[in-house]
């Protein structure tokens, strides 16, 4: 599989969107609030068993709420089924 591959790349975002959302405190359905998407949304974006990509805008609704550059969510992490 290559290195940046939509698969990988939507793991890595969605994973980084839970350590943020972990470091800032916030629980799913304050995320929810924040970037007025749903509480199911966000709960299955951060389950890796679910195959959900967020869209560009989306992304940008996350990292606004979460106080980071969208740029952040593209940071590496583990990649492994761990969360």
């Amino acid at each position: 599989m290559r290195r940046y591959s939509k698969n990988i790349l939507s793991i890595m975002v969605r994973k980084n969107i839970r350590k943020y959302r972990l470091i800032r405190g916030y629980t799913l359905q304050e995320l929810a609030d924040f970037t007025e998407l749903t509480h199911g949304y966000v709960r299955d974006l951060e389950c890796l068993s679910i195959d959900k990509t967020p869209t560009l805008e989306t992304l940008g609704r996350f990292a606004d709420a979460l106080g980071i550059d969208i740029r952040q969510l593209f940071d590496d992490v583990p990649l492994d089924n761990d969360k």
